[in-house]
């Protein structure tokens, strides 16, 4: 059995805890109804004035103040499709520069980057069969000399019976087979770039050149050099001695998806535009189309032709290239800054109303982006007015992130 005195001190401190919880309870009550009573006064309209929008914004006068408005006006927006790649040099202009000889090289005559002439001496080789063949034309025209001369001294002994049938026949033979060597040799020495004026010097002056020259085959920029005096070359053997390009022309090697490939046709003109030159269109046009989609990228070659006289291009610059493919159309068009994307990714355009202080949020549906405008193709018409600077800030200020 409990003892009075303990259950009668219970019961008072289980009162005194209950009335604290209440109390307390009371207390976040009133708070919640405060700030929620604050709220709706603050979203109610004015006493006798209609309830706004829920898409519509109302400003103040100095809020008013930063945004700018414009009515929409048809723009013509060009049907264009873009794609990034590299310039590279023209490959149907670039020409690797071997010895068609094997030999020492004795003088390497031109430096990187020279622009270099069609037939111009690029170095010259010292080499052993060269100099072989010469000597043996040399020889070949000495024995037919000789052959010659023995051929006529046969014919008048043979006319005075000095000599046999046999040995004039001999003699003939000897000659025609000096003729035969004499051909041959010249042809062999013709192999390394003399001509007949060049040989006939040759047998003349009975002297043997010890340096044969290599020319440029192109008119063009030197792009590259490996050659040095004493090198060793080989025809055919990398890498090339000199490398020689035109550099009036470049490529640009882009790849475009395989969605968009219907679109570039073979000759077509394109605008390419690299980043060291910001501003400035180079123009061109498509050469050639990969047949075949690489089966990771799902990406198409494309290959253009860039017109650069001043040679301002390099090779492996960094270039986006713009093609029209589609004849321009005319459509409303928007200030870029006038277009908000919302945060489900659909984009909206704030419309003025007839109180210029009043503005609503309108979806639009955008097309293609040019020269700072957005394209609209559903959504607003021609005339309508809208906020073209601070669409932003109304699209805050909807949703409760500024005031």
């Amino acid at each position: 059995m409990r003892h009075p005195i303990f259950t009668s001190r219970f019961n008072s401190r289980h009162t005194l805890l209950t009335a604290g919880v209440l109390l307390i309870i009371a207390i976040i009550a009133a708070a919640v109804y405060s700030r929620s009573g604050a709220k709706t006064a603050a979203l109610m309209p004015p006493a006798g004035g209609p309830a706004p929008a829920a898409d519509t914004v109302k400003l103040s006068d100095s809020q008013l103040a930063s945004i700018k408005v414009a009515a929409v006006a048809d723009r013509e927006f060009v049907i264009e499709k873009e794609a990034v790649g590299t310039i590279d040099f023209n490959q149907d202009m670039s020409v690797a520069v071997f010895s068609p000889y094997q030999g020492r090289i004795i003088q390497a005559l031109a430096d990187l980057g020279d622009e270099v002439k069609k037939n111009q001496i690029l170095f010259t080789i010292e080499s052993p069969d060269f100099i072989a063949a010469q000597s043996s034309l040399i020889s070949a025209a000495a024995t037919l000399d000789q052959t010659s001369s023995a051929l006529g001294r046969a014919k008048g002994l043979f006319a005075s019976k000095g000599i046999d049938q046999n040995d004039y026949e001999t003699a003939v033979a000897n000659q025609q087979s000096a003729e035969g060597a004499l051909r041959a040799a010249r042809h062999a020495v013709a192999i390394f770039g003399k001509t007949d004026a060049e040989i006939d010097h040759t047998v003349a002056s009975r002297q043997v050149e010890t340096a044969l020259i290599v020319k440029s085959p192109i008119t063009g920029r030197i792009t590259s050099r490996n050659a040095a005096p004493g090198l060793l070359v080989q025809p055919g053997n990398p890498p090339a001695p000199y490398s020689v390009a035109d550099l009036s022309t470049l490529w640009m090697l882009a790849s475009v998806p395989e969605a968009d490939s219907p679109h570039f046709k073979v000759g077509q003109p394109v605008k390419v535009s690299v980043t060291a030159f910001p501003g400035r269109v180079f123009g061109g046009r498509i050469t050639a189309i990969g047949a075949t989609v690489d089966p990771n990228s799902r990406r198409i070659s494309v290959r253009s032709e860039i017109k650069d006289p001043d040679h301002e291009l390099k090779p492996q610059m960094f270039a986006t290239f713009v093609i029209r493919t589609g004849a321009p159309v005319r459509a409303p068009g928007v200030p870029q800054n006038g277009v908000v994307r919302e945060g489900d990714g659909t984009m909206s355009v704030w419309v003025v109303g007839n109180d210029p202080h009043q503005f609503t949020r309108r979806s639009v549906t955008v097309g293609h982006r040019q020269d700072g405008y957005d394209e609209i193709l559903e959504g607003l018409q021609p005339g309508e007015t809208v906020a073209v600077n601070g669409a932003v800030f109304l699209s805050n200020i909807l949703y409760g992130g500024a005031s």
